[in-house]
């Protein structure tokens, strides 16, 4: 199965980082976003990647061409200019680099890359988002259900901590706890190629018509993910991310290291 991701937004909320890199490309631990996000999905098996580029996305291309060198050791002959290769136990990686349109929204996005899905089953997420999902659970779910689309559903967590009364005395303090209503996109979709004859043009945005009219029809289903989710919209995000990274707390690292 094949795995879209999402990497062409402006990223403008973190725009410390991306008025120089696009946003996938914001590195955790010393390593873009984008690298952590396809460990996930590499974890469950699947290695197959379509990378829907747009804002800067010759940054992205330009770390992928580079990628094997940068991860191998390398002697150089100066005589002659001659590079020995001294390979390293490489992940199997295949990666897509697709442009698809600076201004695209991401229901026009994911149209334009309809020809390299031929009418197959496929993941979607977005470049900004890491979670400990199980992507084996999560594509059984889909299957089972035989709609056209399962969506991550999470409930993120409280931006501010949270206290209960017994009058003015707090009975419970909870550092910013999971919230216990509201459940929002946390991307990690799985789709049916029926999906595309809900997407009409690169101004197309996926989160409106398209799975509005999807879940008018009931051919959306939630696949409701409770623990680790976090996405990084903010300069804040980001270095919470780097927190959990540093600490060993990382939970969204279910891939074992090289």
């Amino acid at each position: 199965m094949k795995v879209v991701i999402l990497a062409g937004g402006y990223g403008t909320r973190l725009s410390e980082e991306t008025i120089v890199k696009p946003k996938p490309m914001v590195e955790i631990g010393g390593k873009p976003i984008l690298w952590h996000i396809m460990n996930i999905f590499w974890a469950y098996g699947l290695n197959e990647f379509i990378i829907a580029l747009g804002y800067k996305g010759e940054v992205i291309k330009e770390y992928f061409l580079h990628y094997y060198n940068f991860q191998s050791d390398l002697t150089v002959f100066l005589e002659n200019g001659e590079i020995s290769v001294s390979k390293k136990n490489h992940k199997n990686w295949i990666v897509h680099l697709i442009d698809t349109g600076i201004n695209t929204m991401t229901g026009g996005r994911l149209k334009k890359l309809r020809n390299m899905l031929n009418g197959e089953t496929f993941m979607m997420t977005y470049g900004d988002g890491v979670a400990d999902v199980n992507i084996k659970q999560l594509i059984e779910f889909h299957k089972s259900h035989g709609k056209i689309a399962t969506v991550t559903a999470v409930r993120p967590a409280a931006r501010f901590g949270g206290m209960m009364f017994d009058g003015n005395r707090v009975v419970d303090f909870k550092e910013k706890p999971q919230t216990e209503e509201g459940w929002v996109n946390g991307g990690f979709f799985v789709f049916e190629s029926e999906i595309f004859s809900y997407l009409n043009n690169d101004d197309t945005v996926l989160e409106g018509d398209p799975l509005e009219n999807l879940a008018r029809k009931g051919q959306l289903m939630a696949y409701k993910h409770e623990n680790f989710w976090q996405c990084m919209d903010t300069i804040r995000d980001k270095h919470l991310l780097e927190n959990y990274w540093g600490s060993g707390k990382a939970k969204w690292k279910i891939w074992n290291d090289d």
